[in-house]
């Protein structure tokens, strides 16, 4: 069993790698400086920023590249179930250093990108972005109180 539980997840991340950066043929993204609180709690602000622009009442997490919990901050009326959702969402994008949306987008096609389901910690709705400065993968953030298309424009 174990054995085919291995076989899908080889298939499943060859799958994801082929589906999402067809043109991959760079690179893999270093990782770059940790962000720090004070970043992180401006990155959240200009996040929370386009949601009240919109009027969206989001949370937002930001977290290191390794996808530890930096920095959280939840409007007043956004629901409580949206905390875990961004903290899972940016989790995701710094695990997998990949946009949350491409997951929701592998699994739209059906067929064998259901499979991406198979990959513990990924979240597969839009809002998770990592963030590449310099070229550079070094933290991401996460949004989630709207749609999946609302959260990741916030994001």
């Amino acid at each position: 069993m174990q054995v085919v539980r291995l076989a899908a997840w080889l298939l499943t991340a060859a799958f994801f790698a082929a589906a999402t950066f067809s043109a991959s043929a760079q690179a893999p993204v270093p990782y770059g400086a940790p962000i720090g609180v004070e970043a992180a709690k401006k990155a959240a602000a200009a996040a929370l920023a386009e949601a009240r622009k919109n009027n969206w009442n989001m949370s937002v997490a930001v977290a290191d590249a390794g996808g530890s919990l930096v920095y959280f901050e939840k409007m007043d009326l956004n629901q409580i179930g949206s905390t875990n959702v961004a903290i899972g969402k940016v989790r995701s994008a710094a695990l997998f250093k990949r946009p949350t949306m491409a997951f929701q987008q592998g699994l739209a096609g059906g067929g064998a990108g259901l499979r991406l389901l198979q990959l513990e910690g990924a979240v597969s709705v839009g809002g998770g972005q990592p963030i590449v400065v310099d070229g550079k993968f070094v933290w991401a953030i996460g949004l989630s109180g709207g749609t999946a298309e609302q959260d990741d424009q916030c994001a």
